[in-house]
């Protein structure tokens, strides 16, 4: 009965998820594609993860808002998630490309996105609007968000969690007091401030807004009407805190008396630790959550297959170990360990692959080594290649992060 009720309250729900963003800082891998389509955890999008919270909270009615390079990304949409949803159920998804229907203009912020749309969101009214953004990895259950917006009786919702005092800065931090009455509000400060009682924590602004449609649209179209940067984190919030109403949701595991998984995977070295943490025996992140599942377009491919068991005849083997292995792929007399491999891929004879992550089609040729390397889709590594030994090399013909992971864009085709 508790269930039923859920589902129905849920029904008042439109999610807004806002995919349009370029993700610089993940360059050179969206070059060609939005922050929101890159691949994780070798089947999956980053949005996916997003979007199946959405539906295992029960929520049917979801737009998503694209804007940059939105090819690759509307693809995924059209062909992994459309088809769940019956219209005849009052149910949609729908991805909707920048209109220019109240501004000739592209988005100039997250605000902006969901204001140029409101000619949508009114036509459909729903009594609560949940705004998301389609590029964090995490796992949630907004309905329990929901039943906490309603028991405050706010007016707005914003879900929050504790990091590190030294992340803070890259993210909207929060002040609250004994009620989680969000009192203070700054986006991504110099000096953070801290939590009373942990002065090495601060709460932090997820990027998850619940608000009563009514209100928000109100403040939308005042916001427009003025010279801001037209964001949620910088404008819409810190407004909102001088009517009051407005509450923070403490995204935290309560048996285990910490914060839940949540990742911001806007950087490469963050990608490439938040893909690494899903091969380890006790990931942080667990996939294999059959109450929670994490929803994608199926491609239909052939088994993994591992051959050449030949190691006493010269060292071929076709092994992989504490690695993540999807459909498709053939270890041909190679070594991968601690990687994720992504559909279709082909490691050749003697090649070894360590801590690294390989998009679809990809080939590594015979003998090459690869470390800590994130090589996109359709790249042929020839053979007796070096990656990821040598950084001060690897600089030279590749992008490196910070942290010394080495990446390899698309369409490379001269030789390495």
């Amino acid at each position: 009965m508790q269930r039923l009720k859920k589902d129905s309250e849920m029904k008042d729900v439109l999610a807004i998820i806002l995919a349009g963003g370029k993700g610089e800082r993940l360059h050179p891998l969206t070059i060609h594609r939005a922050k929101p389509a890159v691949p994780f955890g070798g089947k999956y999008r980053i949005i996916d993860f997003t979007l199946s919270n959405c539906l295992n909270s029960n929520i049917r009615k979801m737009a998503v808002i694209t804007q940059y390079k939105s090819l690759s990304l509307d693809r995924h949409l059209a062909l992994g998630w459309a088809t769940l949803f019956n219209p005849e159920l009052n149910e949609f998804f729908i991805s909707i490309p920048p209109q220019q229907r109240v501004s000739e203009q592209w988005y100039t912020g997250t605000a902006d996105a969901v204001y140029q749309n409101i000619y949508f969101i009114e036509k459909e009214a729903p009594p609560y609007l949940l705004i998301l953004s389609g590029d964090h990895i995490y796992k949630m259950d907004y309905s329990e968000m929901f039943a906490f917006h309603r028991e405050k009786n706010a007016i707005g919702t914003v879900a929050a969690i504790e990091v590190d005092k030294k992340m803070a800065s890259s993210l909207g931090v929060m002040e609250v007091d004994e009620d989680w009455r969000i009192i203070g509000f700054e986006e991504k400060p110099e000096q953070p401030r801290t939590i009373p009682q942990n002065p090495d924590q601060c709460m932090a602004s997820m990027g998850v807004y619940l608000f009563n449609t009514e209100m928000i649209i109100e403040e939308l179209k005042r916001d427009a009407a003025l010279s801001t940067a037209h964001d949620f984190g910088k404008d819409i919030i810190p407004d909102l805190l001088k009517k009051g109403g407005l509450f923070a949701y403490n995204f935290k595991d309560e048996n285990k008396k910490a914060a839940k998984y949540w990742r911001d995977v806007g950087t490469i070295d963050a990608y490439w630790e938040a893909n690494m943490d899903l091969c380890s025996v006790d990931p942080l992140l667990n996939l294999y959550d059959n109450t929670w599942p994490a929803r994608t377009r199926q491609v239909q491919s052939p088994p993994a297959k591992f051959v050449f068991a030949q190691e006493y005849k010269g060292g071929r083997l076709g092994i992989a170990l504490d690695s993540i292995v999807c459909d498709g792929c053939i270890i041909s007399g190679g070594r991968v360990q601690n990687s994720i491999l992504s559909p279709n891929v082909r490691i050749n004879s003697w090649a070894h692959i360590e801590e690294s992550i390989l998009m679809e089609n990809v080939e590594i040729g015979r003998h090459s080594k690869i470390r800590r390397a994130i090589i996109d889709k359709e790249v042929f590594i020839p053979s007796d290649t070096v990656i990821g030994y040598d950084i001060e090399e690897d600089r030279k013909r590749f992008h490196v992060s910070p942290g010394g992971i080495v990446v390899i864009p698309k369409l490379v085709k001269t030789s390495m």
